[in-house]
């Protein structure tokens, strides 16, 4: 199981800090975001609420991914699916985007897909992958580190 915990982990750490790097620190990315003049303080209180939300999924889904056994590892790829689901469930909803007009020629597309959303389908196939991994591989202590 030593492959599917380290794809779990890889995962539970990108979630852990890719919401606060996008939204907060990365200076074009924050502009878009957090320090985006023109969203409300409303949208800001949102924008927030996920980052503070993607952090602590990405480190309940840690703290679960570095325990042992099989059951803590498929509990954190269900942890940790939350932020990316979410994130593409949100486009469903009437009015939503994944970027604003106004940084359209800034906005990075991979495949057609917005970076974000590109990212966030990447990595529900490595925690996809990797749970199915981690369920193939016979449950008790000789599976377990």
């Amino acid at each position: 199981m030593r492959l599917p915990r380290f794809l779990i982990t890889f995962v539970a750490a990108i979630t852990t800090v890719s919401a606060v790097l996008a939204d907060l620190v990365i200076p074009d990315l924050a502009a878009q975001h957090a320090f985006n003049p023109g969203w409300p303080p409303h949208a800001k209180f949102h924008d927030a609420q996920y980052m503070v939300m993607t952090v602590l999924l990405g480190l309940i889904g840690l703290t679960l991914a570095l325990r042992r056994g099989r059951d803590a590892l498929l509990h954190a790829a269900a942890v940790l699916s939350v932020p990316w689901v979410g994130m593409i469930g949100a486009l469903l909803f009437p009015g939503t985007a994944a970027y604003d007009p106004e940084f359209a020629d800034r906005t990075v597309f991979v495949l057609g897909l917005h970076g974000q959303v590109f990212m966030a389908v990447v990595l529900l196939l490595v925690l996809l992958g990797a749970a199915a991994a981690a369920r193939r591989t016979p449950a008790g202590p000789a599976a377990s580190p």
